[in-house]
């Protein structure tokens, strides 16, 4: 893989590869063995519907329709699968989130196990291509298979279905196809049911949530460097030998990348902590982001170990001449990753949170109350308390765990969800007001050191805060905060501030 191009394989796909297609416009190729792969699967599943065998979705009915016998002798079928699932609500889905969909479709695809034809995975990889990006609505799936923004997708390639034109008009999928010069695939005997039979859009937001999570946390071991020093905090705590007495998970890392950005300064080279005992937020910061890293490495490791294997039903095994049904769709392992990572997340907010408040307060800092300039009735950040505290207030909701119990659905034969789009969403969302509040702890800091006067920051701090500098200037008179904090806060989700702190 490159920036400019992905070719899939029967080895799956992977979160960078995901992104690059999404975010960076890379260009989608199927590989000659993963073609093979798909066309055995296809032949092997083509056998067996020939024999009469019941198969879920091509010679049967779907859901509770299961007892209900169809002719799979044709693909004809297979239009019918996405009319009636396509009932999605809500906000519609961003192109690059559209594009995260439809990308892992395809990279599962590829393995070689759904039992679809060539030409619709090859039509996948074409759409996006020509940008051609369906509509999705983001309300409708709960995680056992995202069958209704799926469907939506799917609508596309049979012509129907709504697409958003570059230019933002918006045209049927036939249009589209036609102003592509593009033709619409002709449906093989399982590839309704492919389309939609795969949790091919939680797993695509998962990706692109990953690297958002990845650059904000970047983004919040500088801010808590900056805090050290704005801080004068002591470093004590940064030492390898406390991660030798207690490895807590990733704790020494962290440690480790908050400390580089401060090695070079008086701060480490002559111990100029103000205090033997810095508040907990500030000497337990590496034991809290060494947990969240922890977590995002497991969310991390369950959305791979879902972008590299099948979730079809029925699945085709062609090696094993066989078409097995399976529960494989079921992404509950990926779901509490996720739903711990938000949990992890939401206990770093409340720390940065208390130490932008301790920076604020003159009996903590020993600077002036709220960081305000000198010219009287000056008020500084103590507004921004609000925001931070609603922030904070807000990230702790959104960390709440999903609901385990769903209403049953399909005549009660589907008893149970995972909610698995869901919890995604709400992590990202999550994240979003995470990447404010780590953009306001940059700006806090930064403006604490301003009024440290003469100090010789880190070589990394002092590269980081030249960087928020160049965003954010310094705070000479009051103004409002708000525009700072999102030009700040866009820089975050670049990745532009910080190269790579940790390894996943």
């Amino acid at each position: 893989m490159d920036s400019s191009s992905v070719t899939f394989t029967p080895t799956g796909g992977s979160v960078e590869a995901v992104c690059a297609i999404s975010r960076l416009g890379a260009k989608v190729e199927i590989g000659a063995d993963a073609v093979a792969a798909i066309d055995a699967a296809y032949a092997c599943l083509l056998r067996h519907a020939g024999s009469g065998e019941a198969i879920y979705g091509v010679s049967t009915g779907l859901g509770a329709a299961v007892d209900t016998r169809l002719d799979p002798s044709s693909g004809s079928a297979q239009y019918r699968i996405p009319r009636p699932r396509a009932v999605g609500v809500g906000r519609f889905a961003e192109v690059e989130e559209v594009r995260a969909m439809m990308t892992v479709r395809i990279a599962r695809f590829c393995l070689g196990y759904s039992g679809v034809s060539a030409a619709v995975v090859q039509t996948l990889a074409d759409m996006l291509n020509h940008r051609i990006h369906p509509r999705v609505p983001m309300t409708g799936s709960i995680g056992e298979a995202d069958l209704a923004p799926l469907a939506h997708i799917a609508l596309t390639l049979i012509g129907e279905g709504a697409v958003l034109a570059p230019q933002g008009a918006v045209m049927s999928g036939a249009e589209a196809f036609a102003a592509s010069g593009l033709p619409l695939p002709a449906f093989g005997v399982k590839d309704g049911l492919s389309l939609i039979s795969s949790n091919a859009a939680s797993i695509g937001l998962a990706c692109l949530l990953l690297q958002d999570v990845r650059h904000v946390l970047d983004a919040h071991l500088g801010a808590v460097a900056l805090s050290f020093e704005g801080f004068r905090a002591n470093v004590d705590p940064l030492h390898p030998s406390a991660d030798r007495l207690r490895p807590g998970p990733r704790q020494g890392e962290a440690a480790a990348a908050i400390r580089a950005l401060l090695e070079g300064g008086d701060l480490v080279a002559t111990k100029a902590a103000r205090r033997l005992q810095d508040p907990l937020s500030l000497r337990c910061a590496p034991a809290v982001s060494g947990t969240a890293l922890h977590a995002l490495r497991a969310a991390y490791a369950a959305t791979e170990l879902e972008l590299r294997s099948s979730d079809d039903n029925p699945s085709v095994i062609a090696d094993q001449d066989l078409v097995l049904p399976t529960g494989n769709f079921d992404p509950t392992h990926m779901v509490l990753a996720f739903d711990t990572l938000g949990l992890a997340l939401a206990r770093l907010a409340a720390m940065a949170a208390e130490r932008m408040m301790k920076l604020l307060s003159p009996g903590f800092s020993d600077l002036p109350r709220f960081l305000a300039p000198e010219e009287p009735g000056a008020n500084g950040f103590g507004a921004l308390q609000k925001t931070i505290a609603a922030l904070t207030a807000e990230i702790g909701h959104l960390a709440l765990p999903m609901p385990f119990a769903v209403t049953p659905v399909a005549d009660r034969v589907e008893d149970y969800a995972s909610m698995s789009m869901s919890v995604i969403d709400k992590t990202q969302r999550l994240v979003e007001k995470l990447r404010y509040l780590t953009a306001i702890e940059l700006i806090i800091a930064a403006r604490a050191i301003d009024l440290r006067g003469n100090i010789a920051l880190g070589q990394g701090a002092k590269a980081l805060m030249a960087k928020v500098r160049t965003i954010v200037p310094p705070l000479d008179r009051d103004r409002s905060s708000s525009d700072d904090i999102y030009a700040l806060s866009r820089a975050v989700a670049a990745g532009r501030l910080l190269p790579p702190q940790f390894d996943l």
